[in-house]
């Protein structure tokens, strides 16, 4: 049995500075699940024509083919996969969760109106051209940056996981000026907020992304259910009570747990009672959490002998077709000669820090510099010409710097 343990602590990585207020947004792991979707692609060895069995009637977008025209050159062969967690509480079609649904089940409030469509999860997957681990860079939803619409026009400084709902509501008005209403609207809308996202996320970190898997709430809440019970370890006892939507509803014990679907929403959620500087770690104690479910749910897969078995592989693409979104450039034959990287203990989990913490029009924001973020990112993807970041002149941001953390160890 493998356990993955979690310390909120975050162990042997660089310390992170206390935030003054929490953030009050909620936070779930949709990108889990586009992981775990990739990684089911990734494990399974299916062919052309089992995979497309597999992906029949998969929602795709076509978001790549505009956004790449002017995205950063490739310095190889690489392959960049964005995985996107959208905070929304809809359906694909833009219609409401039941509300009694999304409080008691998810954890999330009693409204499908709260967390909008902001992307509080951005995990960006740098594939090697010639082998070697995959780089997992996890992006601080917080980071105040300038954001980009879907055609790449500058729309002002935010934070970066306002970019996709910002362009969405942009946009709005003239899509319902074209005829567009319903489900065609929605899907128009998400496509221009995705396109937002793409362009922002490729500007800040000066890296082309070429394919994008993205996952709503319910979604991460249905892959969560299909592969139920998931074992995660604790360092010890955590609760975070869900009172008006504000608490994950996490009630954890010490040691080995395992976790139905809407445990496994409130474990990756959590955002109170964080054994940090302050009790309240923050973003990075929860994606810590993430990533550390990652890993438990890959090796569920494999102990499930789910991964290379076609029939049981249909069944669980079957739960992710009506919440997962990927891009309609997937090359899958390309894709293959690089997947194996994906499984095995490959994937190495990097989350970028900052320079410290401020305030913007009344808001906690991260404050960032962008060009020593792309630095440390392409170290991160093994390009020598990368030079090595300055450091802070503020020593109250020392450490804060631009850097890396990955989950505390087993």
């Amino acid at each position: 049995m493998a356990e993955n343990r979690t310390d909120d602590r975050a162990e042997g990585g660089v310390p992170t500075p206390p935030r003054r207020r929490p953030s009050s947004a909620l936070i779930a792991g949709r990108a889990l699940a586009c992981s775990v979707g990739l990684a089911v692609f990734a494990a399974s060895g299916v062919v052309w024509y089992e995979y497309k069995q597999l992906t029949d009637g998969m929602t795709t977008s076509g978001v790549i083919a505009e956004t790449k025209k002017d995205a950063p050159k490739h310095l190889d062969n690489s392959v960049n996969l964005l995985l996107i967690g959208l905070d929304s509480r809809k359906n694909m079609d833009g219609t409401d969760l039941p509300p009694e649904f999304v409080q008691d089940e998810l954890h999330a409030g009693h409204s499908s109106d709260i967390g909008g469509y902001n992307t509080n999860s951005l995990i960006l997957l740098h594939i090697p051209a010639n082998g070697g681990k995959v780089q997992a860079v996890s992006i601080p939803r917080d980071d105040y940056v300038m954001t980009y619409d879907a055609s790449g026009a500058q729309m002002g400084m935010a934070k970066i996981k306002e970019a996709y709902g910002a362009a969405k509501e942009k946009a709005d008005a003239g899509l319902r000026a074209k005829g567009l209403k319903g489900a065609d609207l929605e899907k128009a809308g998400r496509d221009i907020g995705r396109a937002a996202t793409i362009r922002t996320v490729q500007k800040f970190l000066d890296q082309p992304i070429d394919h994008i898997a993205e996952v709503n709430l319910m979604g991460f809440y249905d892959i969560a259910k299909a592969l139920q019970p998931i074992e995660v370890c604790l360092t010890h006892d955590t609760k975070d009570p869900a009172m008006e939507g504000q608490g994950s509803g996490a009630d954890f014990h010490k040691g080995i747990n395992k976790l139905n679907a809407s445990q496994a929403l409130s474990f990756v959620r959590q955002r109170h009672n964080l054994d940090g500087p302050d009790g309240n770690t923050g973003d990075f104690a929860r994606t810590h959490r993430q990533q550390a479910f990652i890993s438990s749910v890959v090796h569920n897969l494999k102990q499930k002998g789910v991964i290379g078995d076609l029939g049981k592989m249909q069944e669980l693409m079957g739960v992710m077709q009506k919440d997962l979104v990927i891009d309609n450039e997937w090359n899958v034959l390309d894709f293959a000669q690089q997947a194996p990287n994906l499984t095995g203990g490959n994937v190495e989990f990097n989350t970028l820090t900052f320079d410290g913490f401020g305030t913007r029009n009344g808001q906690d924001v991260n404050l960032v510099t962008p060009a020593k973020v792309q630095k440390v990112v392409k170290q991160l993807f093994g390009y020598a010409d990368a030079a090595a970041p300055a450091a802070p002149t503020d020593p109250a941001a020392a450490s804060a710097a631009p850097a890396t953390q990955a989950p505390a160890a087993p």
